[in-house]
């Protein structure tokens, strides 16, 4: 017997595009005679629709290609597994996990809190600090109504204006910093600041997509990634070595520049590289994480030392992604790597 899989896609956050893009890869590797695949489209501005095509997922501003689901409680009832390929808000930050907890249906990936704890990265970074697993100085802003609050590292607020959240950046972290919106994915809404005027400019950038705002000194180094599969019993991939065809790894740097480029293995001798195995499996349990995830990390130029980034418990799946380029690496081809998830999802 066939499994009824439901793959949910596109979604209300930045990353509807690369979600698409996810999905298509995902649909060329899942192997039909296991699964009754059941796409699932989520709009930009929240409605559901069935997708019929199981070749190619081709999304267009006209919708009567597609069906919509009026009943989204009935139609998800009669699935078997759920496998949310949503990156971003209302995606992988808890909250459709949620929706499936309450359906009591088998899903791939991390649960509700763990996804809730990935997507906002400044509570991440409180769960880390907690782990012991080091992190680049960083400060942490929330966008109130007539400037900011500067939250401390004993949660003790303080009201200040634009002017003096680019003077805390200077004085506590220096530069050059990465400002970012807290929770957002993909490299949305994420600048380098050199000086006090960019990163008043960069600070006022990232509050159009999240109130919250977090700020981390920049660390000269390779940028390393690491997948995590796994429950209770957790492996990790080897490691991999991001190449950016910018200074950083936007948005277009991953998906639109073809300059960027992967190297795996990374060019990292074996003991930094059983290191950042280990704190990524550390990293993810941290969290309560299951099912998958990728964590990133930067080893500084000058000492070798392993700065955790962050982690995305629901990362790319695109034909450039990391995450199934990892374990197709050390010996899980990807279609074999989706029929893993699929068990954890069961188990």
């Amino acid at each position: 017997m066939k499994v009824k899989l439901g793959l949910i896609f596109g979604g209300m956050s930045t990353e509807n595009e690369v979600s698409v893009m996810s999905t298509n890869s995902i649909l060329k590797n899942l192997d039909k005679a296991k699964y009754d695949i059941f796409p699932i489209y989520i709009s930009k501005s929240g409605e559901w629709y069935q997708y019929d095509d199981l070749e190619k997922i081709e999304i267009h501003e006209d919708m009567h290609h597609m069906k919509k689901i009026d009943n989204i409680i009935n139609y998800l009832q009669n699935l078997e597994v759920l496998f949310p390929v949503l990156h971003g808000l209302y995606g992988e930050d808890g909250t459709i996990q949620g929706l499936f907890e309450i359906l009591k249906k088998p899903y791939v990936g991390c649960g509700v809190l763990s996804s809730s704890i990935g997507m906002d990265k400044a509570y991440t970074k409180i769960i880390f600090d907690r782990a012991n697993i080091r992190q680049a100085p960083y400060i942490y802003l929330k966008k109130c109504k007539d400037g900011y609050i500067y939250i401390d590292k004993e949660f003790k607020d303080k009201k200040v204006s634009l002017e003096e959240a680019a003077d805390i950046v200077e004085k506590e972290i220096d530069f050059p910093a990465f400002i970012k919106p807290a929770n957002s994915g993909s490299s949305v809404g994420i600048n380098k600041a050199k000086n006090k005027e960019e990163a008043k400019k960069y600070i006022e950038y990232a509050g159009k997509f999240d109130k919250k705002i977090l700020i981390e000194k920049g660390i000269l180094g390779q940028e390393i990634e690491c997948a995590v599969l796994g429950n209770d019993d957790v492996i990790a991939s080897c490691v991999g070595e991001i190449k950016s065809a910018e200074e950083f790894y936007t948005y277009d740097a991953k998906y639109q520049n073809e300059n960027s480029r992967t190297l795996i293995p990374a060019n990292l001798n074996e003991e930094i590289s059983n290191e950042i195995r280990r704190l990524a499996i550390k990293a993810f349990k941290a969290i309560d994480g299951r099912g998958l995830a990728r964590v990133d990390f930067f080893v500084e130029e000058k000492t070798n030392q392993i700065y955790i980034n962050e982690i995305n418990t629901l990362p790319g799946f695109t034909k450039i992604s990391m995450y199934p380029k990892l374990f197709e690496a050390v010996g899980l081809p990807y279609d074999e790597l989706l029929d893993k998830l699929i068990e954890l999802a069961q188990e």
